[in-house]
Formats: C-alpha cells, sequence, structure tokens
C-alpha cells in the first residue's frame, strides 16, 4: 500500500482510543510486521522533522498525543486545573491502587491512613480506576482496579512498566 503511513496516521490522529497493532494492520490489508514498521517509520519522522505530536505505544496499541517534552509549556498554555492534573491525594490513592490492585476501599484507607471515598468516586469518574468486583467476606466489600484509561494517562504500555516501589 502506497500511502500505508498516511492512513496510519490519519487512523491514529481520528482514533479516541489506543488501536491495536492487529487492528491497524487487518484495517490496511498488512501483516503485523510491516505495519509494526510503518508505525516505527512514522515515529521517527515525528522525531526527525522536531513535530509536537508522537506516536505512543501506550495500553496495549498505539496513540497520537503530545511530545512529552512540550508538558510544561502545554500546561501553562492550558492552565492548571483545565488540564486535568490530579491532586496529590488522588495520586497517592491511585498509586496505591496500582501497585497493589486489586484492594479494597477500606485496604486503601489502611495505607493512607485517611478516608478516600470522594477521591475513589472522581477517579471513577475520570475512567482511571474502575470497581472489578467484590471481595468474599463480610459486608463483600467493593473491590477496585486500575483501568486502561490509567496506562493511557500515565504514557505506559502496561502495569508492568510502573516504576519500582522504594522500600
Amino acid at each position: 500500500m502506497e500511502n500505508a503511513k498516511a492512513v496510519i496516521e490519519a487512523l491514529l490522529f481520528l482514533a479516541e482510543e489506543p488501536l491495536g497493532l492487529s487492528r491497524i494492520a487487518a484495517g490496511l490489508g498488512l501483516t503485523k510486521e510491516k505495519a509494526q514498521e510503518f508505525i516505527e517509520e512514522l515515529q521517527h519522522d515525528f522525531i526527525e522533522q522536531q513535530r509536537g505530536l508522537r506516536i505512543l505505544e501506550v495500553a496495549g496499541g498505539y496513540q497520537m498525543g503530545s511530545d512529552p517534552a512540550l508538558a510544561p509549556y502545554l500546561e501553562k498554555a492550558v492552565g492548571g486545573e483545565e488540564s486535568g492534573q490530579l491532586s496529590n491525594a488522588a495520586l497517592e490513592t491511585l498509586a496505591i491502587i496500582a501497585y497493589r490492585q486489586p484492594l479494597t476501599r477500606l485496604e486503601i484507607e489502611e495505607i493512607r491512613g485517611v478516608r478516600c471515598e470522594h477521591i475513589l468516586d472522581n477517579l471513577i469518574k475520570r475512567k482511571l480506576i474502575r470497581i472489578s468486583g467484590r471481595k468474599e467476606g463480610p459486608g463483600r466489600p467493593l473491590i477496585y482496579k486500575t483501568t486502561p484509561d490509567f496506562l493511557v494517562y500515565f504514557g505506559l504500555k502496561d502495569l508492568k512498566e510502573l516504576p519500582p516501589l522504594e522500600q
């Protein structure tokens, strides 16, 4: 396909969520290997041409996003609150869930030492965490886990990319 790179670029620009390699390849009638090759060429082109956009590998797929090096300028232009920054309490709660999931609200509160139901509600609204079921036992409390949107938000391919915990 002679314009495959242009089609992939347009697909990733239009996609609201990361697109998997299989889906990109199937949509263009390419092998996964050839689609991967075109994506890598596009990634290289964006960097070489010093463009403001990048093709990022996140949440098991590919998505177009801004160059992470431009974040300070973009945050300043968009503004702190409008850019959707998380509070320190929300980040702390999210980190506990990410590293220890699945776990209940009570388990999170035991680690943090403070109540966190409002923070959990906010993280669910932002689709960074989800309720993944109920724990067996008294009261059958809700169990929380991170979502693919969590991976996208932090630019991670999967949870294995989380930095190691400091002891």
